[in-house]
């Protein structure tokens, strides 16, 4: 599905960085090879990926707010990228209600900065916006969303995610047709892995109370979510921006997320968590709890994807929480983190789904 040598030199722009999924993605461009220029807020000092892995020395690191035009201007003018990944975001739905006008500014207008110095740049020819499962007008339907559905997010980040969307389209039709610069944006589902550090987030939640030794509370356990490893998301990203380099064929709007048999309830995968942890954690809930609202029930169709470039998903959701355990195993355990994830990219690699 992907030919990791495509990047072997080639100059790679990837806002976000210093996140969760970007010290992924620089992990697997820098052991393909690629040049990287990574965009970003500077990274947390505690519990941080990014530091873990010490993605800093292998990558050139501008930390600056994707809201700064100026900064993200100069920055394409003298880096001159031929690839960008666009993965800078304010990425959760409480701190979308908590904070709503910076989420809106982050993930709307820093997509329009973004474009607007793509739009003024001679060296771009990929681009990859990549967004969320939730930019859908949710109707609790049992069946997976298709990128043909109406985009009309619920609450804060998911709508400011479905302007970015429309943002990223009427970019693509006014200034990038028939320029040879091609733009797609990827809709992931929910994506787990190890070294995400980020709060109310349920497998991040889960580790926090592996390390306290207390027991795991679930705000929704019935909720149906398209849970996948991070890798399953970094390499489908990155096989997009490949196909679509010298092809204007394959940009389009992608759903990215596991299998129908992957889509599972948060209570399942919880207790894919205890299990690993040969039941020594326990998990609890509490309805006299009122929590700001999320949809039920979230599945994404990706039939699209898998007819486009024969993408298929290559691990399981009971695969992800075995990986993302051994991940959390090497850290409460003082190991390599580096290491660690040099091992799951080749794990993946090696696997045929």
């Amino acid at each position: 599905m992907i030919d990791l040598s495509f990047f072997r030199g080639r100059k790679v722009l990837l806002t976000g960085h210093s996140g969760f999924k970007g010290s992924w993605m620089c992990r697997v461009l820098v052991n393909a090879g690629a040049e990287v220029c990574g965009y970003s807020l500077p990274p947390d000092e505690e519990n941080c990926l990014y530091h873990l892995a010490k993605i800093e020395d292998s990558v050139c690191n501008v930390f600056a707010d994707i809201r700064d035009y100026e900064t993200l201007s100069k920055c394409f003018k003298e880096f001159q990228p031929d690839i960008v990944i666009h993965m800078a975001a304010q990425p959760l739905v409480i701190d979308g209600y908590e904070k709503p006008r910076y989420t809106y500014e982050t993930n709307v207008m820093g997509t329009v900065n973004l474009l607007d110095c793509i739009r003024q740049s001679n060296s771009v020819k990929s681009v990859l916006n990549v967004t969320t499962d939730k930019v859908y007008r949710n109707n609790e339907w049992c069946w997976g969303y298709r990128e043909n559905e109406a985009l009309d997010g619920y609450d804060p980040y998911s709508n400011s995610k479905s302007c970015s969307e429309l943002v990223t389209h009427c970019y693509a039709q006014s200034f990038f047709k028939d320029t040879g610069v091609n733009i797609s944006t990827a809709r992931a589902g929910n994506v787990i892995g190890g070294g995400d550090f980020a709060k109310n987030r349920i497998i991040p939640d889960c580790v926090r109370a592996k390390k306290s030794g207390r027991a795991i509370y679930v705000r929704n356990p019935y909720s149906i979510r398209p849970y996948q490893h991070v890798l399953e998301a970094i390499f489908a990203y990155l096989m997009i921006v490949e196909k679509q380099y010298d092809n204007s064929h394959f940009a389009g709007n992608y759903n990215i997320g596991p299998d129908e048999s992957d889509c599972v309830t948060t209570e399942k995968l919880v207790t894919l968590f205890c299990e690993y942890w040969n039941n020594a954690i326990s998990w609890y809930t509490d309805d006299s709890v009122k929590d700001v609202h999320e949809a039920n029930r979230l599945k994404l169709d990706c039939s699209l994807a898998k007819s486009v470039f024969g993408w298929k998903p290559r691990w399981s959701v009971k695969d992800a929480i075995t990986q993302t355990c051994e991940w959390s195993k090497v850290w409460l355990n003082g190991g390599n983190i580096a290491e660690e994830m040099d091992r799951e990219i080749r794990l993946y690699l090696e696997s045929e789904g």
